[in-house]
């Protein structure tokens, strides 16, 4: 054995035989839902259907937002010059950061934060809640996956949280988020209503998935919509065109 060997346990890859986590691939192929293959590769175990079915909502709910996100107008962008797929979809994930689907991340943070605060000083959801909205509004720190710029009621939002609840895994994380949303907006007169982002962070901490892919989430569910994007703005639309960001209008099909 050299030195350079080094071991992996993800994919174990054989002579007609391929096993992710231990499950050979071609007997999930049919068998279990996209959703619950990701958790498998993700966490190294193979979920309920409840949670597949949970996984499948949350790469379903950001697939995409139209145009005007960032990562749209880059892709597409790129794909007017001419450039490939692949780094027409890598300008638009690039542009997914902090500010644009990366809140998961840090709303995540925000709500493991008030539950390790009820942990340790043995507080129910709203006291916590409340005490941190005091603290916040003082330092001025903002929760991430609250506020929209369109929606003042995410139907996203609204549709996690009731299939959360429907399949029984919303706990304390979903718990807390909306014990924060609800102090803050009392204490503040303004309506912040949760976003898509705040509500899979939520979720995800009830699923006890680690924080540190979090943001991967939106990623993965955007890039079928940054595909059509890309394939629309190569076959509709003319090379090398100024791409305006909210000049535009949807001619697609009508509502069914």
């Amino acid at each position: 054995m050299s030195d350079l060997h080094w071991k992996t346990g993800i994919t174990n890859v054989k002579p007609n035989e391929l096993r992710l986590r231990g499950y050979r691939v071609d007997e999930l192929m049919g068998n279990v839902s996209f959703g619950q293959v990701v958790y498998l590769a993700l966490t190294g175990e193979l979920p309920s259907d409840r949670v597949g079915r949970m996984m499948d909502a949350m790469l379903v709910c950001s697939i995409d937002h139209g145009v005007t996100p960032p990562s749209a107008l880059s892709a597409r962008s790129a794909a007017s010059t001419g450039a490939p797929l692949n780094a027409a979809i890598a300008a638009g994930i690039l542009n997914i950061n902090k500010y644009h689907g990366g809140a998961i991340y840090g709303c995540m943070g925000v709500v493991q934060e008030g539950l390790d605060r009820m942990a340790a000083g043995g507080q129910g959801v709203q006291e916590a809640a409340a005490e941190m909205i005091d603290e916040f509004r003082v330092t001025k720190r903002r929760i991430p996956g609250l506020g929209h710029r369109v929606h003042t009621d995410d139907p996203r939002t609204r549709r996690l949280f009731e299939l959360a609840a429907e399949l029984e895994l919303a706990g304390d994380g979903v718990a807390m988020l909306q014990a924060l949303a609800a102090e803050l907006n009392a204490k503040t007169g303004k309506s912040l209503p949760i976003n898509v982002d705040g509500a899979i962070a939520a979720v995800l901490v009830d699923l006890e998935m680690p924080r540190e892919l979090a943001n991967g989430f939106f990623i993965m569910a955007r890039v079928p919509g940054l595909m059509a994007h890309i394939n629309e703005e190569k076959t509709r639309m003319r090379p090398m065109r100024r791409i305006h960001p909210t000049d535009h209008e949807y001619d697609g099909p009508d509502d069914r």
